[in-house]
């Protein structure tokens, strides 16, 4: 590979720079080719004992059935923006919406600041304006079967690279057609990098059926701004009124598809909350539904473990090729995947990279592999899958919603509070600790393991009896009732 020369893998332009990290040396498109020798393929040998789901037998949860088969855990209407000169626009929707249909969650706050204005007007001391967040009783929402109005500001669409609204172009067509959306509205402002009929043709590309109501906006093709707004809220209105006779109703527990996270890993990641929630995947497994794996960059080190469970040589080639190529990009910048854990990481003892991907990877439970995911590419098998995205906390949340999960299991031993705006995440304290100091973000801990309380295979029975009712709209995570709505595309840069 001549100096300066670029290449393009899986539609991704890698660089003009290629390094292969184990070898130290540059890599060149033959290099990548044969990258995956340095693997044996033994999926073939894999056997696996599937937990005993009997328990679980004829178990359903309510969600909402779409017409292409699949069931969302929620039902919510999406706003997308084809680029980021909408995110003003997109704001000022959602004060008035948030505000008027019950879906706001700061009015607690607000109360608050007005009490400490009113303080400083009559100068008052301020340390005397008590707050409280239980003085505002919780707004009655108009809709009763649409669990929320939801909005994805971004920072892409236009500027940049083409490839780079190319990329943001699957994945905002990707959230359109997520199973918990039921509805979108699509503002674009008409002279962007990311046009409207591409976006359109990207979401019926996805989905040759796709049926959803949809409210489409041009701000150049129109005059003022606020008859542009208000002919957004008006129309979407009308929607609301439509995805409002969705109900909920029972569907089988192999409907469920669940991402898994950690995100603030400590040193209990990888032997309580991460084991744990791998058993839960192997339930899911078993009972016929999807889980997904992701953040490619902390699986480095156990590439040969997952190889060996990956059923299709194919496949185990597309896992190896996808690594090799995001570990040669971050070479190519002066990183690489050994510089992903975090200071909070190492402080609390995860000093590499391998010893946080031996945690990481314990999520995805001893289920065979039975598919590899590009960034924003669909889970269509039941089973694990592996999913190519950062390990950043948003962008891999942001990806897996991508690829179809419509809940997600994070657990955390430092504590964070990530969420996502179109699919339910849970969150696990690794420790009881945590889960005491910041309860109002922790759902589920599983420090119970390391109290003595509970074994893995107990907390993984629990966690999935937590999905269950979190599927059915019985509970809401803490991140879902904070609306903490976090969305960061990634734009196949290096991130790590």
């Amino acid at each position: 590979m001549a100096a300066g020369e670029s290449i393009t893998m899986y539609g991704v332009l890698v660089g003009k720079v290629q390094y292969d990290v184990k070898a130290g040396s540059r890599l060149s498109t033959e290099n990548l080719k044969h990258a995956s020798e340095r693997y044996a393929y033994r999926g073939a040998e894999y056997t696996w004992n599937a937990p005993d789901v009997s328990a679980f037998a004829n178990r359903t949860f309510n969600g909402y059935h779409r017409s292409n088969g699949e069931v969302g855990t929620a039902n919510y209407w999406l706003f997308i923006p084809t680029v980021f000169c909408e995110n003003r626009n997109l704001d000022v929707i959602k004060e008035a919406l948030h505000n008027t249909l019950g879906y706001a969650v700061t009015d607690k706050y607000r109360a608050y600041a007005q009490a400490l204005a009113a303080a400083i007007e009559q100068n008052e001391d301020l340390s005397n304006v008590a707050f409280s967040a239980s003085a505002i009783p919780a707004s009655k929402r108009v809709f009763e079967n649409v669990d929320g109005i939801k909005f994805l500001n971004h920072q892409g669409g236009c500027g940049g690279t083409r490839e780079d609204s190319v990329v943001l172009q699957n994945l905002l067509a990707a959230y359109a057609d997520h199973p918990n959306v039921g509805g979108i509205t699509i503002l674009s402002l008409g002279c962007q990098h990311l046009q409207l009929p591409d976006m359109i043709d990207s979401i019926k590309k996805r989905n040759p059926g796709f049926d959803k109501p949809i409210v489409t906006m041009e701000q150049q093709a129109g005059g003022l701004e606020t008859d542009f707004i208000a002919q957004a809220i008006q129309k979407t209105f009308t929607g609301l009124v439509e995805i409002n006779k969705c109900k909920r109703a029972p569907a089988p527990l192999s409907k469920l598809s669940i991402g898994v996270k950690c995100g603030g890993s400590d040193g209990f990641s990888g032997i309580s909350a991460n084991p744990a929630v791998g058993y839960t995947a192997d339930l899911v497994v078993a009972l016929g539904g999807k889980i997904l794996l992701a953040e490619f960059p902390e699986l480095c080190g156990v590439e040969q473990e997952l190889i060996d469970r990956t059923a299709d040589e194919a496949k185990a080639k597309k896992f190896i090729h996808l690594m090799d190529t995001y570990a040669a990009q971050a070479e190519a910048v002066g990183s690489g995947f050994h510089m992903n854990p975090s200071p909070g990481n190492i402080k609390d003892g995860l000093i590499t990279d391998a010893m946080k991907s031996a945690g990481a990877a314990r999520k995805g439970g001893t289920a065979p592999v039975v598919d590899v995911l590009d960034y924003t590419e669909p889970a269509t098998k039941q089973g694990l899958s592996l999913v190519c995205t950062p390990g950043n906390d948003v962008e891999a949340t942001t990806g897996k919603a991508a690829s179809g999960a419509t809940l997600i299991l994070f657990t955390t031993g430092l504590g964070t509070p990530t969420g996502n705006p179109v699919c339910p995440t849970i969150k696990l304290a690794t420790n009881t600790k945590l889960a005491k100091r910041m309860a109002d973000i922790i759902d589920i801990n599983c420090g119970q393991v390391i109290d003595g309380e509970k074994n893995i295979e107990e907390m993984g029975i629990e966690i999935l009896e937590y999905c269950i009712k979190a599927a059915s709209g019985e509970v809401i995570p803490h991140a879902v009732r904070l609306n903490q709505d976090d969305f960061i595309p990634w734009k196949r840069g290096v991130s790590l």
